[in-house]
């Protein structure tokens, strides 16, 4: 499993070098899906062209993202041509309720085992942890984004059922070999 999850993206030298080890290979060969959905109000609206410039500065280019609005339904299969999924922040109950209803949260867990990327950003984080019911699961936490002090960088235990607080400069990283607090 390699997931990225973050409040701001690959805010910081650490986070974006987790990322790139993540990916397994040139980053430049590497393709993303792209997923604005919870990006509803104007502040989160703003955030968007940020957010593609994490994967265009980290060295994927640009002919080779592609946008996913969560406006139908995608196969196991569409999904599995893409290294990294970049989930961007916004309304967390809006983007889970779009994810279950096209059933992307679903092909999600094939996906993850085959060793591809989960980059979460702030709504796109909170949809993996416990905060909501029936939420992606990915970690037991819940979790705090855009905190002004945030939980130690450390090991961590996704079985970990309590409060993790993330500032805008850390993530957590879970790996198939570790998992551990970031900045």
């Amino acid at each position: 499993m390699n997931v990225l999850l973050t409040c701001a993206g690959l805010a910081t030298p650490g986070i974006s070098q987790t990322f790139l080890a993540m990916l397994g290979k040139p980053v430049s060969a590497c393709s993303a899906l792209f997923i604005p959905t919870a990006a509803i109000t104007p502040d989160a609206i703003d955030m968007l062209p940020k957010c593609l410039a994490d994967l265009t500065t980290a060295g994927i280019p640009r002919s080779q993202i592609t946008v996913y609005d969560l406006h139908r339904p995608m196969t196991e299969e569409e999904l599995l041509a893409f290294d990294v999924v970049y989930v961007c922040g916004g309304s967390t109950p809006y983007l889970l309720e779009r994810m279950k209803e096209v059933g992307f949260a679903e092909i999600l867990s094939p996906y993850l085992r085959a060793e591809k990327v989960y980059l979460g950003v702030s709504a796109g984080s909170v949809v993996a942890a416990a905060n909501l019911p029936g939420s992606l699961g990915l970690i037991k936490s819940q979790l705090r984004v855009h905190c002004p002090i945030g939980s130690p960088c450390a090991d961590y235990d996704p079985a970990f059922t309590g409060v993790i607080s993330l500032t805008n400069t850390q993530a957590i990283a879970l790996r198939t070999c570790d998992c551990q607090i970031i900045s």
